[in-house]
This record gives structure tokens, sequence and C-alpha cells, in this order.
């Protein structure tokens, strides 16, 4: 079958950065499904991986994690799909990607396609839905109010793919104020059209912007990018016993004595978690796709599709990449099956 990897990581300009490759056809197992990839997306953890991940000279690791497509076999320990069902997800940090023709991966962490979604709009939803999902409702635990605070949070880079599905989430799931940042005139009307309350600018202090909207300081507070950056302005806007949530990887240690004074909770959000550890309730991810594909039918959240670039291959994915690194991505950029 035809796949897209790497066998050393490299920056994205070098020739052999990512590569076609042939490969044989995996077997379903246990409670693996074995999906024909219709769609994938291309996420910044997909551009840190191909950059840094050590691969075993004479070998190649696969790329990719968002997916959609069609389950054509099964393990004999699945319960929750048959061959024929169209699914979502976003795989696993530790097993082979999905840019490749067909691909195996554990029913527990996929969920069923939205019916009223292609394969490309559905393929850029899940591993941003599933992150913004745990961030804010099963780590901050946004559904519970913090004494004394705004009920409001804060969405740090809200124009990327977290950010676009976390705005959408917490204006149809919670009854929050969502303040979101971004610093484009473009991506602030993204922004806005995804029905942030307030739009901030990242590009300057957030807390004087908060202060100036009136509404008191925030319970909460989501930070998807640069968050070493914003951290002094995090501090001084969020409220005492507010919930913070970081998503990045800050390039220097960060100081957390701080955060003491205002006693604020801080959670780190990797939504590979569960599968890189079996958690006992890895089953959550199912449970969370099914629920967000019941919203998109309903019509009350949409897809964060931006950009196709053609069909999965090594050139359109080195494209996907490079647009990815450069920071300028408004919502997700998709690439159809080979």
């Amino acid at each position: 079958m035809r796949t897209v990897g790497f066998n050393m990581p490299q920056p994205i300009t070098a020739d052999t950065s990512l590569i076609d490759i042939d490969l044989p056809m995996p077997a379903a197992a246990g409670r693996d499904l074995l999906v024909e990839i219709r769609a994938v997306s291309v996420n910044p953890v997909d551009a840190k991986v191909r950059a840094s991940a050590a691969v075993e000279p004479g070998d190649h690791r696969v790329l990719g994690y968002d997916a959609a497509g069609v389950v054509k076999a099964v393990g004999p320990e699945v319960t929750l799909f048959q061959p024929g069902d169209a699914v979502f997800y976003a795989g696993a940090l530790d097993r082979p990607g999905t840019n490749a023709e067909f691909h195996l991966v554990d029913e527990r962490i996929v969920g069923r396609k939205p019916e009223s979604l292609s394969f490309e709009q559905a393929a850029a939803l899940p591993l941003t839905a599933i992150t913004a999902y745990e961030a804010m409702l099963h780590r901050m635990k946004v559904q519970e109010p913090v004494p004394g605070a705004a009920n409001a949070i804060l969405i740090i880079g809200g124009a990327g793919g977290v950010g676009s599905i976390a705005i959408q989430l917490a204006r149809e799931l919670t009854d929050l104020t969502v303040i979101a940042t971004a610093s484009r005139p473009e991506t602030q009307a993204w922004i806005r059209d995804l029905g942030a309350h307030h739009v901030i600018d990242h590009s300057q202090p957030l807390a004087p912007q908060v202060e100036a909207l009136g509404l008191g300081s925030p319970a909460f507070v989501f930070s998807t990018t640069e968050t070493e950056q914003h951290l002094d302005d995090i501090l001084a806007l969020i409220a005492p016993q507010g919930r913070f949530c970081l998503i990045d990887d800050p390039k220097n240690p960060m100081d957390l004595r701080p955060f003491k004074r205002k006693a604020l909770s801080i959670h780190w959000e990797l939504m590979f978690t569960r599968s890189l550890y079996q958690t006992e309730d890895m089953i959550e991810q199912h449970k969370l796709l099914d629920h967000v594909a019941e919203l998109v039918d309903a019509g009350r959240i949409r897809t964060t599709l931006a950009e196709t670039y053609g069909t999965i291959n090594a050139a359109n994915l080195k494209r996907a990449h490079a647009m990815i690194e450069s920071g300028r991505a408004k919502g997700k950029i998709v690439l159809s099956g080979f």
C-alpha cells in the first residue's frame, strides 16, 4: 500500500523531508479497525514529529493523525463498528500514522463520521475537537464555576485548528462568554464568524485588552500557542482560583511559583495520553467524537476545514507542513485519499 513518511528528521525544505513509501497491507487484530483512508488533515504535531523524531537507520516512520475513512475489516474483539462504517478519528502517537491507504486504529478512539460532512470536512475535526473538548470539559471542567470570577474563557490562538473548534464548543456546550485572540484582520473575522463574543489582538499585551472589556477577571484561560510569550499577561488577567490549560511546548522551563499567589490550577492537555497509556477511560474519546458528530449533524458546530491541498502524497504534504510551520494557517489543511 502507498504511504508517506520520513527516514530521518529534517527541515521541510529538504528534498527528502517527506517521501512516498510502499508498505505491506496491515491486518486487524484485537480491538483494531482497518480503515481505508479517504482524507487526512495536517496538525502542528505532524510537523514537530517530522522535524525531531529519531528513526532507526534504514527504517521509516509514517506520519499523520487526523483521518476520515471507511472500515474495511475489524479485529475479533471489536464491538463498536463493522465493515462499511464511515468513521473519523485522530490516531495514536505511538503507532504508524494515517498518511497511508489503509490504517489500523483502536476502536475506542474512533467516532462515527458526521453524516452531513464529506470525508474531507470530517477529517479536519478529530484531533482539534478531542483536544479542545478534553481541555475545557475534562481538564479545566469549565462547566463548574469559579467563585467570584467572570463566567468567561480566554482562548489564546483562536484562529488555529484547536482554537477554531474550542470557540464553537464553548459556545454550544457552556454559557461562558468567549474571548478569543487573533492578530490579523482575516483571522479576527474568522473567529468572530465562529462565535467569539469578543476578539482581542495577541500581538499586543493581553491583560489591558481583557480589562477594557469590562467583564471582570475570566475564570478560565486556554492557551493553544505562544504560552511562554503570554505568561505574565495570563497571570495578571485570570481570576483568583482560576483554571489555566495549555497545549503547546514552551521552549524554556516555566516558573510556576507565581501561580501560587492566586491558587491557580494548571492543566496540560495532550489528546494522545489516553491511547499512549491505555487508560481505563480511553473510550471517552469514542464518546466525545460521537458527541461532536451529533453537534455537527444538528448544525450546532461546523467543520474547521479551510484549505484542501490535493491528494495524499509527499509533495502535497510538504506544502501543508510548510504552511503549518509558517504560523499563517487559518483553520485546517486537508488532503484527500490517494
